[in-house]
This record gives structure tokens, sequence and C-alpha cells, in this order.
């Protein structure tokens, strides 16, 4: 027969083993395959720790870690070395902040590709208005991998959140969202303009244009969309 103290020692012991577990697992999962082309448009695979927290080889400027292998050092890369990366399912490029906005005081930083397309959907943490302050980088939109410019040829994940934050893991900051056929033609994306860019965006899954419409999604679950876009475009695969 276990006493009540044997069970106290066996329940603490079971959370500890769980909080190492679940510690262990967090920490496996800021590391994903994937892979990135620099500017020179060379791709190297490995492994990507898509937000680290802390400062970046270059001041105001987003940055990532990478590892070639799994167990190996890892080492910075600023959005100045890179046109674009992969991170397990989720796509990034490299962005200047449009007009006179800022990105959590960067001067350019990854936007997540949501939706690729002719028109895109771009994702990104830190937005606000405001002088840019410094030099202002054009990003040249014409390089791209496969078809098209930046971001029209890859894939939508949406488990990523990342820039703008400065702080890594995140942040708490709220997700702004852009529309464009690529990053130099990025426009905010709100809910006064919702229906009628998403509409386009989707326009090729009339079902997933209907629910639009009939505004059934928003700005405030957007995501949502996106997972629903996939679905539908994957059951016609």
């Amino acid at each position: 027969m276990i006493t009540n103290y044997k069970k106290h020692i066996l329940s603490a012991a079971l959370v500890v083993f769980c909080m190492a577990v679940t510690s262990t697992t967090a920490m496996a999962q800021k590391w994903l395959p994937g892979y990135f082309i620099d500017i020179k448009g060379v791709k190297t695979n490995g492994y990507i720790y898509p937000n680290p927290g802390g400062n970046g080889p270059i001041r105001n400027e987003g940055f990532i870690e990478f590892r070639d292998e799994e167990k190996s050092t890892p080492y910075g890369l600023s959005t100045s070395d890179l046109q674009c990366f992969v991170a397990g399912k989720d796509s990034f490029v490299v962005a200047h902040a449009p007009g006179n906005e800022t990105w959590a005081k960067k001067e350019f930083d990854f936007v997540r590709v949501a939706v690729a397309g002719p028109v895109n959907i771009y994702a990104t943490r830190g937005a606000g208005k405001g002088g840019g302050g410094g030099k202002k980088v054009h990003v040249s939109p014409g390089i791209g991998i496969g078809t098209g410019s930046y971001g029209t040829s890859y894939g939508g994940g949406v488990g990523i959140s990342i820039g703008g934050d400065g702080g890594g893991g995140g942040g708490s900051r709220k997700m702004s969202y852009y529309y464009g056929s690529n990053t130099a033609t990025m426009q905010h994306l709100t809910s006064e303009n919702f229906n009628d860019v998403m509409s386009e965006v989707m326009a090729d899954e009339p079902e997933v244009v209907e629910q639009i419409r009939a505004n059934h999604f928003g700005i405030g679950n957007i995501e949502k969309l996106i997972a629903y876009f996939y679905k539908v475009q994957a059951s016609h695969q």
C-alpha cells in the first residue's frame, strides 16, 4: 500500500520528469530543418532557429541562427546576408518596412510568406508607423526561387511567428499582414480591404471566396482562413 507521503514523492517526481521532457522538446523545436539562400544565390541546407533573442550581427537588422549540422556550433545570419530562408514548413523573405514605417526599430527584417501567388500575403510582428530613420535600403524583388518574384514560389506554412520582436521567442507584439506582388509593393491588409484582397488572393478556390464574402473570416482570424484555404487546395491534389 502506498502511503500519502510516497504518493506525494511520486507525484513530485512525475511533475519534474514532465517538465524536463517539455523543456527538452521546446529546445528541440526551436531548431528546424531548412535552408537559406544567400545574397549570391547559393543555397545551404542545415538547421535554423528562426527567431533568436538578443542582438544580431548587424544593428537594426533581423537575423536567424544557423547550424550546418544538428549538433554543430550555431552562427548568426543577418538580413544583409540572405535573400530568403525556409524553416520547417514556413518560408521567409527579406523585406524593408514599407513607406515610412519601422519594424521594432529594424531597418529591415524577415517576413513570412503566408500565402504565395500572383498576389502574396506577408506576415510580420512589430509593425508600426513613424519615421524609419537611417538609410533606406531597397531590396530587389527580382531575385527569387523557382518562378516569379520573391515569395511567389513558396509554400504557406502558418507555424512560426517571426519578425520585429527583438526579444526572441515570438514576443507579444501584434502580427501585421501585408499584401503585394512582391516585398517592394507591400501594403497593409486591413479590415476595410480584407474581403477584396483575400478574394483576389484565393480566387482559385471559389468555395473559400464564398466564405470570405459571407464575412465568415476577417483580419482577426486570418490564420484560420489561410489554413482553410490550404486544406481546400490540398483536397484537389
